[in-house]
């Protein structure tokens, strides 16, 4: 079955500006994750949907991975910029975020806690320079109980701008899976 052919989400929560690539930081004019969501959309025909805190993040790499890190520790849900309306719509899901403290960024878990999963179909995909996918398989378990949690996969964020084949391989996967 091709994706294209179902009703597929394309959620992402990207970080633009100073980002750590290849042991130094560098100002991203867009987030590793973002590069992902759009070569997913490119291939299924998805809807983007762009993850955004309210109150965001200080333009400062450093400054941001203190700010994330008391996020993660207060367990905190950031009130976000844009809601999904009529969600039910959406067979499937692909949730993309980069790795911070081991999981997903805090604006993430409140996107998942706004929105009904049951059923279905969630795909993640995981930014990061060497921390891999950590816990956020896990949490995302835990926060959608009802969906079906599978396929995920990470890309090392310094290496997003060649990463279009393995977007293009995973994507088959899935979509044989699904078959």
């Amino acid at each position: 079955m091709k994706l294209n052919e179902k009703n597929v989400l394309i959620a992402y929560y990207s970080r633009r500006g100073d980002n750590y690539v290849n042991g130094s930081i560098r100002n991203l004019a867009i987030g590793n994750t973002e590069v992902i969501a759009r070569m997913i959309q490119a291939t299924t025909q998805g809807e983007l949907f762009h993850i955004e805190s309210v109150t965001g993040y200080p333009e400062g790499y450093k400054e941001t991975t203190e700010v994330a890190k008391k996020e993660f520790r207060a367990n905190a849900r950031p009130e976000l910029v844009r809601h999904l309306l009529g969600s039910e719509t959406y067979d499937v899901i692909f949730l993309g975020f980069p790795n911070w403290w081991g999981t997903m960024p805090m604006p993430v878990f409140t996107f998942l806690e706004e929105i009904d999963t049951t059923g279905k179909i969630i795909l993640p995909f995981c930014t990061h320079e060497g921390s891999g996918l950590g816990n956020s398989t896990r949490d995302i378990k835990k926060v959608c109980p009802d969906a079906i949690v599978v396929n995920e996969i990470e890309f090392y964020g310094s290496r997003v701008n060649e990463s279009g084949d393995a977007v293009k391989a995973w994507i088959a996967r899935i979509e044989k899976s699904l078959d």
